[in-house]
């Protein structure tokens, strides 16, 4: 497990890092106690949720951010597509002084719903030994505050540096982030920056971090199977209808081949990523039962990052308590497929779509409705930004970090680098993958947020000195 090679930038000064680490384990407690009372605001962006709770949490963080000293934050918001206002976000700016580079400081406020299966009050934060339990105490207002803890640590030492900061602390990410695009149109120039990190990423594991360069893109739609125009009596024409389930099951069978590899054709693999993910570890994190092979062929690494994935997530059909005799007219499945870095979203769409179409079962009505697509990333591995961002988390941790794919996908990057062509983008985090974002008993561990702070602190002191 290793880090490909790269140019070594210089490492940052010991006074400065021990400084910094005093300051950041002196004013922590203050700041666990912010990222607590921001986790029990249940800032969920989705409409069929209490919005409140999410102009609360834009309110709290605007707070905090003003606390910090920086002396414009704004809660801004612009349209989605659809033309009702987005969600609240957060903008808050030092501008830079004349000649100097700014950093932008990504992170977001809202949270996923909870779901099922937590062993505490997702929203009344609990600490069991290093980590803290809570849902977004990881993603994302752990990104929140370790932005926050970063500031203040670089002012209580002295040492904030000659640059520019703004931080964006959006309100809708878990919903697809609708108004970001029209954010980003609207607010150019507020958020304009030379470097931009994205504070929404994992670590390797628990004291070890890593830099975040490639994230899949994405699609995701509806495949439709009709092959009656209503319902009819299973028994009395049963034999030589086959009902819709059964030949949606059959048509999404056809997407993968014997080995659990996705088996549409014209979609891209990326070169093979330079770490390799134990599979001990992948079994334990992923909870695959005992037993269960693992899909796909290639590294792991691979399968996880550099490899398309398609899934379905979801079924509409007749559930089981209102189910008659009657043969099924039509059965639809959301499909949720990952892009390997370099494929074209649309294309991908379009391939998907000529398989589905091309394999429907005994001639059945297949149609097929695109709704989300998002670009994948790959990030230049050597630019000064990064050197900047190695040397940082090498000093923070006392290990190199590790370049890392993510599996999943931060579409809104593409929108970043459209909108903002010259920036140089890092994708960071504070999570583990003892997280659990998304699922129930999310927690971020305690410890690793400590030196999130002080990596992003001596971060923007190395953005001052080489950019």
């Amino acid at each position: 497990m290793t880090a490909e090679n790269t140019t070594p930038a210089s490492a940052p000064d010991d006074t400065v890092v021990e400084t910094l680490r005093a300051v950041v384990d002196e004013q922590f407690p203050a700041l666990q106690a912010d990222l607590v009372s921001l986790v029990r605001i249940p800032s969920i962006a989705m409409a069929a949720f209490d919005q409140a709770h999410v102009e609360a949490s834009a309110q709290a963080v605007a707070d905090l951010l003003r606390g910090a000293g920086l002396p414009e934050v704004q809660v801004l918001r612009s349209p989605r597509p659809d033309g009702e206002p987005g969600a609240p976000a957060v903008v808050a700016r030092r501008p830079a002084p004349e000649g100097a580079p700014t950093v932008l400081l990504y992170a977001h406020h809202d949270v996923q719903p909870v779901g099922e299966g937590w062993e505490t009050d997702p929203f009344e934060p609990v600490q069991v030994g290093e980590r803290l339990f809570g849902r977004g105490a990881a993603d994302d207002k752990a990104g929140v505050v370790a932005h926050l803890g970063a500031l203040r640590a670089l002012t209580a030492s002295g040492l904030l540096p000659e640059v520019g900061v703004t931080v964006f602390v959006e309100g809708e990410e878990e919903d697809g982030s609708p108004s970001f695009r029209a954010f980003l149109e609207e607010h150019r120039e507020l958020l304009a920056a030379d470097v931009i990190v994205v504070a929404d990423s994992s670590n390797w594991k628990v004291g070890v971090p890593a830099l975040t360069t490639s994230l899949r893109g994405l699609v995701d739609g509806f495949v439709e199977v009709q092959v009656l125009d209503h319902a009819v009596h299973s028994g009395m024409f049963g034999g030589p209808v086959l009902d819709a389930l059964t030949l949606l099951s059959r048509l999404v069978a056809t997407l993968h081949d014997d080995a659990g590899d996705v088996a549409v054709a014209g979609l891209v693999h990326a070169p093979e990523p330079g770490v390799e993910y134990d599979e001990a570890a992948f079994r334990e994190e992923s909870s695959v039962l005992d037993g269960v092979a693992l899909a796909g062929t290639g590294s792991l690494a691979a399968r996880m990052w550099t490899k398309p994935a398609l899934s379905v997530i979801g079924i509409d059909a007749t559930p089981v308590a209102h189910a008659s005799n009657t043969i099924t007219p039509s059965a639809r499945a959301k499909l949720s497929l990952r892009l390997a870095p370099g494929q074209d979203p649309a294309a991908a769409a379009a391939a998907l779509e000529a398989h589905l179409l091309a394999n429907a079962p005994f001639g059945t009505k297949v149609t097929w409705t695109t709704k989300e697509q998002g670009k994948p990333f790959l990030a230049p591995a050597d630019s000064p930004a990064m050197r900047a961002a190695r040397a940082a988390f090498a000093a923070s941790w006392g290990t190199d970090a590790v370049d890392t794919g993510i599996g999943g996908s931060i579409p809104f990057i593409a929108d970043l680098l459209e909108v903002f062509p010259q920036a140089a983008i890092l994708v960071t985090g504070v999570e583990d993958p003892d997280s659990r974002a998304h699922g129930a008993n999310e927690s971020v561990h305690l410890g690793e947020l400590k030196k999130v702070v002080v990596a992003e602190a001596l971060l923007l002191t190395q953005v001052a000195a080489t950019l």
